[in-house]
């Protein structure tokens, strides 16, 4: 089992994370995560922790965030941000990526399947690996890196964060980046096979569906029905 522990940055009121028109970062870091978090439950032997609020209403304290990350053993633990440079609007542009400077190598590792699909996901400019010392990368004990998906103050950028199709193609990026890395597989689909003397009739994902049909077999005056629950 793979746990993953997901930090989508700041709280949605934290002074300063804001667009030039006053956008909140965690809208941002939010939209991703929850693409992220979608993508991941399409896979087997995957868990997933969010550290941050949900709701963004409180910006949790970093020491929270890393100690309930460390306390549940996640494998690896990533932060989802937007990146602002002097918090006006210019031309500056690009992805970036963390890691802790000497950091393990498997944080390395990991940021650098994850960091091109995320730049190539938003079509923006490739800022490359970086280090810096930042809480949720030191202290966290497992492999940890954080993406800054973009800057909120470019001129550039910001028309690649107020689409949604965007924001959501970023958090399926770092989710196949983790499916790559730690090799999960797809979840097997489970279906409900009807058999009448041993002959397959139909399959169907559910079983008000199945209770129909076999209910109307049984008015047509047919006895010998099995259903078989199987995964394809």
């Amino acid at each position: 089992m793979v746990k993953i522990a997901i930090d989508a940055g700041h709280g949605l009121h934290t002074v300063g994370k804001r667009t030039p028109d006053g956008e909140r970062e965690w809208t941002f870091n939010n939209k991703v995560v929850l693409a992220l978090i979608a993508k991941l439950k399409e896979y087997d032997n995957v868990e997933v922790l969010r550290v941050d609020d949900a709701t963004g209403q409180v910006d949790v304290p970093l020491k929270k965030r890393t100690d309930d990350a460390n306390a549940w053993r996640a494998d690896v633990f990533v932060s989802v941000h937007h990146n602002a440079h002097l918090g006006r609007w210019g031309l500056h542009s690009g992805i970036e990526t963390y890691t802790l400077p000497n950091s393990n190598q498997e944080s390395r590792a990991i940021a650098t399947v994850i960091h091109p699909l995320v730049v190539k996901a938003m079509g923006l400019k490739d800022r490359g690996l970086k280090t810096l010392n930042l809480h949720v990368l030191r202290e966290s004990i497992m492999p940890a890196l954080l993406i800054e998906g973009g800057f909120m103050d470019s001129k550039i950028d910001i028309k690649f964060l107020r689409d949604d199709l965007k924001l959501k193609a970023q958090g399926e990026a770092i989710a196949e980046g983790f499916v790559r890395y730690f090799k999960l597989k797809k979840n097997r689909q489970r279906i409900y096979r009807i058999k009448i003397d041993h002959q397959q009739i139909g399959a169907y994902k559910n079983l008000t569906t199945i209770t129909t049909k076999v209910q109307k077999e049984l008015q047509d005056g047919v006895n010998r029905i099995v259903i078989e629950k199987v995964k394809v």
